[in-house]
């Protein structure tokens, strides 16, 4: 009996976290405000949900490096 109280207990914690995680997700909705405006990392996509519960997943390609040619330089300099 004790291993069936413990299934239950995991069965409910699950869903209590689903619940939690559900409420959450559209809470965060209610304050972005309707003049935001998209990053441009965000701009580039997103992924399709997985399910109800999926979250958008952004589809963020490399951006160049802004101290790439410095780090080129300095490892010219140095001879690697």
């Amino acid at each position: 009996m004790s291993n069936a109280m413990i299934y239950v207990g995991i069965a409910i914690g699950v869903v209590a976290m689903a619940g939690a995680i559900a409420y959450g997700t559209a809470n965060q909705q209610n304050y972005i405000s309707e003049d935001a405006v998209l990053a441009p990392a965000a701009e580039q996509g997103l992924l399709p949900k997985t399910g109800v519960l999926g979250a958008d997943l952004n589809k963020e390609k490399w951006h160049e490096d802004p101290f790439g040619d410095l780090a080129q330089k300095i490892r010219e300099q140095n001879g690697r």
